[in-house]
């Protein structure tokens, strides 16, 4: 099993932070080589990554894993969580750090990271050279769960969809709970419920404590499946994207269901389901994850720039 160790990681990476579109962005770097920008989900940070990250840098690619707006230790900021802003903060990003200065970059996502990097390309494509999407369903894309009471492995991955799209309750309970409520998701999301340690939980209920944190958190489903996030969601698929995408998701997580969805709106996607792992893939099998990055970040894409 790989652990994190803070003193031989942050030999090699760094924190930092950048102004872009009125809010302040952080984020963490190392490595050298042909940039990769990794997206967490909810309700992380950019600490998920921090187990692929090495391996990305140590195979000769630049790393960059950033906190979106309302994540982490970014800005919280009272509006703004619609994926089209997101999109747009992350172009103003890249190419603020430099990113581009040769050319499109690479681009993870994983859970809500997913729903942010398909909005960035399908809003900015020519930024992304290709795209790699980890275990998440597309909000008005995926077509819904079948009507009625669902299974009980269904509602322990899905209920939260419901829950944090409510006005105020969450806030309420969550409110002093942040940590049972983290330790909760982990325990019943992963498959390796090992991979995240007490010291991980920690750094989460660290950033999900933060003034501001849970409403952000909550405000991208609140708004994603709002009429008009769905709206906006539904108009991307008009045009379908072209540039290579990956995929990926867990046997104990939505499994072939974000390939087939990303399917219908690509030209060009291949896909997995990767076994042994639940929901949080980065961690509970992040050589695995970093294998296939590597593997498909590595191939030529037609007319790249580099």
């Amino acid at each position: 099993m790989q652990t994190f160790s803070p003193a031989t990681f942050w030999n090699d990476f760094h924190h930092g932070s950048i102004h872009v579109n009125g809010v302040r962005l952080h984020y963490v770097e190392g490595g050298s080589g042909a940039p990769i920008l990794l997206i967490p989900g909810w309700p992380q940070s950019w600490y998920a990554w921090r187990l692929v990250m090495p391996l990305l840098a140590a195979g000769g690619r630049r790393v960059i894993a950033i906190d979106p707006r309302g994540m982490g230790d970014s800005d919280k900021p009272a509006s703004g969580y619609d994926l089209k802003t997101v999109a747009a903060d992350l172009h103003a990003f890249a190419d603020a750090l430099g990113l581009l200065d040769k050319g499109a970059l690479d681009v993870a996502g994983h859970d809500i990271g997913t729903w942010i990097a398909h909005a960035y390309a399908a809003d900015w494509p020519d930024d992304i050279r290709r795209l790699a999407l980890f275990d998440a369903a597309l909000p008005g894309i995926t077509p819904p769960p079948p009507a009625g009471i669902p299974t009980a492995e269904a509602n322990t991955r899905t209920w939260h969809f419901a829950f944090n799209r409510l006005d105020d309750l969450p806030e309420i309970l969550l409110q002093g709970h942040e940590r049972a409520f983290l330790s909760y998701l982990f325990h019943t999301k992963a498959d390796n419920r090992w991979a995240i340690a007490p010291a991980d939980l920690d750094e989460y209920e660290r950033v999900f404590s933060a003034p501001g944190a849970v409403r952000a958190a909550l405000s991208y489903y609140r708004v994603a499946f709002s009429p008009e996030g769905l709206a906006q969601s539904r108009n991307r698929t008009e045009k379908p994207l072209t540039m290579p995408i990956l995929a990926c998701g867990a046997v104990h997580g939505v499994k072939d269901m974000l390939f087939n969805t990303v399917r219908g709106i690509a030209a060009d996607v291949r896909g997995s389901v990767m076994e042994n792992c639940g929901h949080y893939m980065p961690e509970e099998a992040p050589a695995a994850v970093a294998g296939e990055l590597m593997r498909f970040f590595s191939e030529t894409t037609p007319d790249a720039t580099r």
